[in-house]
């Protein structure tokens, strides 16, 4: 085996092994969120068809004993600072640094917060695939000096990247609308459920299931009002938390020690007990109100959750005809949630219409593919640019 051009060739068959290093999450494999999520499906996807990947990650990252990660994957750790405020971005400086300094034949780049380290790369030639996730300046748990950061990381990336990723087709738009950039549409998957997944301990359709990262914009608030109606008659399932001191963690963990029908499992970073919970449970309420096509809420999906969703139009462009809809004023969560857990019939009809559009606009084997496209593009305009500039010479 010789090297060439910083890639590996293997002689035997003269195939190249291009590297492609992830910057921008928290490791892998990860399950934090989004991000993380997504890489622990295209990683080892794109190591089987043939690259050599690096994924970046943080010290702070912790995984499950049983998860093993995988040989392939080549995981680096770099330096940042652990805080609500400087992670992201001074994980992000680092793990740019080192993948400048190594220079593998494109970089894929999650978050526009490291759209302040985008002309680093450029300058030393890699080409960059961003996905820049949901209007983060709209977010409600970040104060203003953090949503002026998030805006201008994302002016830098809308002039610095080479190509740009939308997770949902109203994303795409508001990109084009605010800062006139094209973007290509690629969602996140859903797994259905094997025969390996977790059963719970809650009677099937007999719970209601909120699966969320415990911030204003979540409808946390919303949800807990609701609970606590919906628990005169039902188990409430609550997955999630806000992090260290959060005050919706004190909240929730008040009501669920003074309510025996509600249960906080807090963070739960098990695939296969989160899918045997969304799999069997009368009603996933999913009250996300910014962002492009939620994981989790793709992940409902696939897993046949009937789902009453937060109206929003991210949320109608993922569910379409497969949920009921509801504002997130006064005890509306609380009656849509009830009449559906009321109703076998109509939970049976939207689980149906749910996993079957899950299959055929979500599965995780044609998003993967969907990224190597982008990738391999990326690097034969590289190609192409190159040639020109050695035939202007």
């Amino acid at each position: 085996m010789v090297r060439k051009s910083n890639q590996t060739i293997f002689p035997e068959d003269g195939r190249i092994l291009l590297k492609v290093a992830i910057i921008g999450t928290r490791g892998y494999p990860s399950f934090y969120g989004g991000f993380e999520t997504a890489v622990r499906k295209l990683a080892p996807y794109l190591a089987d068809h043939g690259w050599e990947v690096t994924v970046y990650g943080r010290s702070s990252e912790q995984k499950p004993e049983k998860v093993i990660s995988d040989s392939r994957i080549n995981v680096v750790t770099t330096w940042g600072i652990e805080s609500t405020s400087l992670s992201t971005i001074t994980h992000g400086f680092s793990a740019t640094v080192h993948a400048a300094r190594t220079k593998p034949d494109v970089a894929l780049v999650m978050n526009v917060a490291n759209g302040f380290f985008l002309p680093m790369l450029k300058f030393k030639g890699i080409p960059t695939l961003v996905n820049v996730d949901g209007i983060e300046w709209d977010r409600a748990k970040w104060g203003p000096v953090a949503k002026k950061v998030f805006k201008f990381g994302a002016r830098l990336t809308a002039r610095f990247a080479d190509l740009l990723v939308s997770d949902s087709q109203e994303i795409s738009r508001r990109w084009n609308e605010i800062f006139s950039r094209e973007s290509i549409f690629i969602p996140y998957g859903g797994e259905i459920p094997s025969n390996g997944v977790e059963a719970p301990i809650f009677p099937r359709r007999g719970y209601v299931l909120l699966v969320a990262r415990f911030v204003p914009e979540n409808s946390i608030t919303e949800f807990l009002s609701a609970a606590k109606i919906l628990s005169s008659h039902w188990d409430v399932v609550i997955v999630g938390s806000g992090g260290k001191d959060s005050l919706y963690n004190q909240q929730v963990e008040l009501l669920s020690r003074s309510n025996s029908k509600i249960h906080w499992l807090g963070h739960v970073r098990d695939d296969l007990r989160l899918l045997g919970l969304w799999r069997d449970a009368g009603v996933y309420f999913h009250g996300h109100s910014v962002g492009g096509t939620n994981p989790a809420l793709v992940q409902a999906m696939a897993a046949g959750s009937p789902i009453v969703a937060r109206d929003t139009a991210y949320n109608r462009e993922v569910l379409g005809d497969s949920a009921i809809f509801v504002e997130p004023e006064g005890p509306s969560i609380a009656q849509a949630i009830d009449q559906l857990m009321r109703s076998p019939i109509l939970q049976k009809k939207l689980s149906s219409r749910a996993s079957a559009r899950a299959s055929k606009h979500y599965s995780w084997e044609e998003v993967c593919a969907n990224y190597e496209k982008a990738l391999l593009s990326l690097l034969e305009k590289n190609r192409r640019s190159r040639d020109a500039n050695f035939m202007g010479d």
